[in-house]
C-alpha cells in the first residue's frame, strides 16, 4: 500500500503499540534533517481504530493532552473489501470503498462529464439574452487584445480594470482612444504627477512616525543581482529606485555605501531602521551603517525569517511525507477532467488549493484546506462515479483513495496544522499591509513555540522544531525594536510588571539610546516609562484606554492615551509605527532588468525610469485596497507559488491515461476568502489571554529535563516556568 506519514513521537510508551518500518528508517539529522517524532507508517500496518474530532485534539490544557496522546497513537480504519470478496486480516493493497450498488456500463469520459454538469446546481439568476449578447462581445473584443498584444491575462485582476471600463463606457458612442505616443508621453506624465504628489504625501509623515527603508533583493535569469529601495510608513509604502547590485552585493563596504546613499536621500532624522535579507555581508553592511548613523538600527527581513522557518518545517521528513502524500491527492484530481468534474461536484465548487504568500506557507495553508473538506473528500472517493467511471480508466485513483479514507493520514494533518498554525499565522501577520506588525512579533513567536510544545509534549520531540526556529531567528543578532515593541505595545501591558525578561527590559533601553540622542530627554523617558508601567499617569488608569488595548493600533492608543508621558509617546509612535518585513512590490511584469540596459538612449533611460516609478508605486498603494482575485491554481500565472501541488503524477501508476483537453474542464469561481486581509490581527488579537502574556513577557522555556511519560499521567503544558 502506499505509505502515509504521522506525526508522532519516535519512542512510545510500553503501554501503547510501538511502530517502526523497515521501509522508512528514522529521519536522520546526518541527511540535512532533524530528529523528528514523525513515523512512516505503511497502510497495512495501522491497527484499527476510531478517529478522534481535531475538536478533541487541541488547545483544551492538560486535560486534553492525555485524550489527545490517547487519539494520536497509530491507527487507521482500512477501507471495506467488495461485498463479494471474504475479509481477510491482512492487506497488501488497500481496496477503495465500495458502494452496494452495482456498477453500470462503462462510459467515455466526455458523457460523464456532460451528465455531471447537468447535475450541478444552475444559478437561479435570470440572464437577460440581449446583455448577455453584448457582454460576450465586448469581453471578446478585449480578450482578441489581450491575446494579440501578448498582455498577461492576469492583468484583468487589476484593481484599475473595472475603472478602465467604466470610463470607456461613460463616454458612449465611439470614443477616440489614445495613441501610442499618448501613453508614452502625456499619459504617463500625468500619472507620474499623481503618483509623486502621493508619495510627497507620504513623506509629510515621516518625520512623526519615522520611517523604514526596505532592501529587497533577487538574482534575474540572466544571473544579475538586481535591488528596489522602498521607503514604508503607515500612510504608506513609496517606492524610491532600482539598482543593479550584481558588482555591490559580493562586498560589504560596497553594499555599506550603497545603503549609506539611500539613508542619506531619505533623511538620518526620519530612518528608524534599514531591512535587509539576512547573510553575513548584509549583516556586517548592516553594522557599518549602525555605527555611522547612530540613531537607526539595521534589521534583517522578518518574513523572510519566518518563511524560511515553515520551509525548514517542510523538509522534516516526517511532514514532508505527509505534504507528499497531499500532493498525491490534488496532483491527481488536478491532471483530469473527469476528477476535476467529481472534486468540484462534492466539494461544492470549493478548491482543495487556497493562495499563500510562499510556497512554504502553501504547503500548510493548504494542509489546513484539505482537513477541512475531509468528509467531502471520503464522500467522494466512495461515490459511483469515482468506483464505476473513474477508477477503470484512470490510473492513480486507488491510490488517491487509499490516501483519502486513511484515518492516520488525517490526524497526522491535523497534528501538523496545529503545531504550525500560529507559525503561518504570524507569516500573514508580518506581511499584512493593515497596520505595522513590529508590537506583535516576539509575542507571535512565543505562541508559535508554544503549540508545538503543547502538541509534541516531549522536550525531546519539540526541541528540534524549536531548534528551527532559533537557529532562523539567530540569538546573535540582537532585535531591541521587537522587544521593544511588545514592551509598548497596550495589548501586552499586564506582562511589563516586575517578572518581565531581562531580554524585553534591555531591548526598550536599546531603543531609548539609540533612537533618542538627547540624554536628557532619555532621562525623561526613563521617568515617564516607570508612570506608564504603573499607571500612575494620566489617561493610562481610564477604562477606555483599558477597553482601546484591544481594539486600537498600537501606535494611535499612544496618541490618544499618552498625553501624560509626550517624551516616551513620542518614542513609542516611533517604533510601534514600523513594519517587520523588506517586501517591496510586486515585481511581476516589470521590466527591472531592462532598465538597466546600457544601450539605451539616454532619454528613453530616464523614461523607463519614470515609467517604473509609476507601476511600482502604483501597485504599493493598490496594497492598501483589497480585491479578492480569481484564482486557478492549474494556471501558470500562479506557478511560482502552487508549485508541484497540481503536477501530474499519472506517470507514476500503470493503466490506460486519460487524454488531457482543456476544454473540458469547467471555468472555476472566482476565489472569495473567508477572510479579509485585516483578520490576521483581530484573530491574533482574540487569542490573547493573561496566560499568553505573562508567558511571552518571561520568554519562553524549555524543560529542565526530559520527563519520561511512559504512564499515562496527564501533563498540564505550562510554558515558561
Amino acid at each position: 500500500g502506499s505509505p502515509l506519514s504521522g506525526f508522532l513521537p519516535l519512542s512510545r510508551p510500553a503501554s501503547r503499540p510501538r511502530i517502526s518500518s523497515a521501509a522508512s528508517p528514522s529521519p536522520s539529522a546526518s541527511n540535512g534533517d532533524i530528529a523528528s517524532p514523525i513515523h512512516v507508517v505503511p497502510l497495512n500496518q495501522a491497527p484499527r481504530d476510531e478517529e478522534t474530532p481535531l475538536s478533541e485534539t487541541g488547545w483544551t490544557g492538560g486535560g486534553a493532552t492525555k485524550r489527545r496522546k490517547k487519539a494520536l497513537s497509530v491507527r487507521r480504519a482500512p477501507a471495506p473489501a467488495p461485498a463479494s470478496a471474504p475479509q481477510h486480516h491482512h492487506h497488501h493493497h488497500q481496496q477503495p470503498i465500495h458502494p452496494a450498488t452495482p456498477a453500470p456500463q462503462t462510459q467515455p469520459p466526455h458523457q460523464i462529464l456532460m451528465a455531471l454538469d447537468a447535475t450541478a446546481p444552475q444559478s437561479s439568476r435570470h440572464v437577460d439574452p440581449a446583455a448577455a449578447a453584448d457582454r460576450e462581445q465586448v469581453c471578446m473584443a478585449v480578450g482578441r487584445f489581450l491575446y494579440d498584444a501578448g498582455v498577461p491575462l492576469e492583468a484583468v485582476n487589476s484593481v484599475h480594470f473595472q475603472p478602465m471600463v467604466d470610463a470607456i463606457a461613460s463616454m458612449g458612442g465611439r470614443p477616440e482612444v489614445f495613441s501610442y505616443h499618448d501613453f508614452r508621453g502625456c499619459v504617463l506624465k500625468k500619472s507620474l504627477e499623481e503618483v509623486t504628489a502621493q508619495s510627497e504625501f507620504y513623506k509629510g509623515s515621516w518625520t512623526r512616525t519615522g520611517c523604514s527603508v526596505l532592501s529587497d533583493e533577487w538574482t534575474t535569469d540572466k544571473g544579475r543581482t538586481l535591488m528596489t529601495f522602498s521607503v514604508y510608513c503607515p500612510e504608506g509604502t513609496m517606492f524610491l529606485k532600482s539598482v543593479d547590485a550584481t558588482d555591490i552585493v559580493t562586498s560589504s563596504d560596497a553594499l555599506f555605501e550603497l545603503l549609506k546613499s539611500v539613508v542619506e536621500e531619505v533623511g538620518e532624522r526620519n530612518v528608524v531602521q534599514v531591512i535587509t535579507k539576512n547573510s553575513q555581508i548584509h549583516a556586517a553592511a548592516g553594522k557599518k551603517l549602525g555605527e555611522t548613523f547612530p540613531t537607526l538600527f539595521w534589521s534583517p527581513c522578518t518574513f523572510r525569517c519566518i518563511d524560511g522557518m515553515l520551509e525548514d518545517f517542510s523538509k522534516a521528513t516526517a511532514v514532508s511525507e505527509i505534504i507528499s502524500n497531499a500532493k498525491t491527492i490534488t496532483g491527481f484530481l488536478c491532471s483530469s477532467a473527469l476528477a476535476l468534474s467529481l472534486m468540484k461536484k462534492h466539494l461544492q465548487g470549493k478548491d482543495l488549493l487556497v493562495p499563500a504568500e510562499t510556497r512554504a506557507a502553501m504547503n500548510f495553508v493548504t494542509l489546513k484546506n484539505m482537513y477541512s473538506l475531509k468528509e467531502d473528500l471520503q464522500a467522494m472517493v466512495s461515490s459511483d462515479e469515482w468506483i464505476h467511471c473513474l477508477l477503470p480508466q484512470i490510473p492513480g485513483g486507488v491510490e488517491v483513495s487509499g490516501i483519502v479514507s486513511n484515518l492516520q493520514f488525517w490526524s497526522s494533518c491535523a497534528l501538523v496544522v496545529r503545531a504550525t498554525e500560529p507559525l503561518v499565522h504570524l507569516l500573514k501577520l508580518v506581511g499584512s499591509n493593515k497596520r505595522p506588525a513590529m508590537g506583535y512579533v516576539y509575542a507571535g513567536l512565543y505562541k508559535a513555540k508554544a503549540a508545538i510544545k503543547k502538541e509534541l509534549v516531549k522536550k525531546s520531540d519539540y526541541m528540534p522544531y524549536w531548534n528551527i526556529i532559533d537557529q532562523r531567528w539567530d540569538k546573535h543578532i540582537q532585535r531591541p525594536l521587537h522587544s521593544a515593541g511588545f514592551f509598548l505595545n497596550p495589548l501586552f501591558f499586564d506582562g511589563i510588571g516586575d517578572n518581565i525578561s531581562n531580554e524585553v527590559f534591555s531591548g526598550m533601553l536599546d531603543c531609548i539610546e539609540r533612537l533618542v540622542s538627547d540624554v536628557k530627554i532619555q532621562d525623561k523617558i526613563q521617568k515617564e516609562l516607570n508612570m506608564y508601567r504603573s499607571e500612575a499617569a494620566g489617561d493610562f488608569r481610564r477604562q477606555m484606554a483599558i477597553r482601546a488595548r484591544r481594539t486600537l493600533p498600537p501606535a494611535e492608543w499612544w496618541y490618544m492615551y499618552g498625553g501624560a508621558c509626550p517624551n516616551l509617546t513620542r518614542l513609542a509612535v516611533r517604533i510601534l509605527s514600523q513594519t517587520c518585513s523588506a517586501k517591496g512590490c510586486d515585481r511581476t511584469h516589470i521590466p527591472f532588468e531592462r532598465l538597466h540596459d546600457q544601450r539605451m538612449n539616454i532619454f528613453e533611460r530616464q523614461r523607463m525610469h519614470h515609467l517604473t516609478f509609476v507601476q511600482c508605486n502604483l501597485r504599493l498603494q493598490n496594497r492598501q485596497q483589497y480585491k479578492a482575485k480569481a484564482f486557478d491554481p492549474i494556471s501558470a500565472d500562479y506557478i511560482d507559488i502552487v508549485d508541484d501541488w497540481v503536477v501530474d503524477r499519472s506517470a507514476l501508476f500503470s493503466g490506460p491515461t486519460e487524454q488531457p483537453n482543456w476544454m473540458e474542464i469547467s471555468q472555476p469561481f472566482n476565489w472569495t476568502p473567508s477572510a479579509g486581509p485585516g483578520d490576521e490581527f483581530e484573530s491574533f488579537i482574540e487569542g490573547v489571554d493573561d496566560e499568553m502574556i505573562q508567558g511571552a513577557s518571561q520568554g519562553i522555556q524549555d524543560d529542565d529535563d526530559d520527563k519520561d511519560d511512559s504512564n499515562d499521567e496527564e501533563r498540564t503544558l505550562s510554558v515558561g516556568e
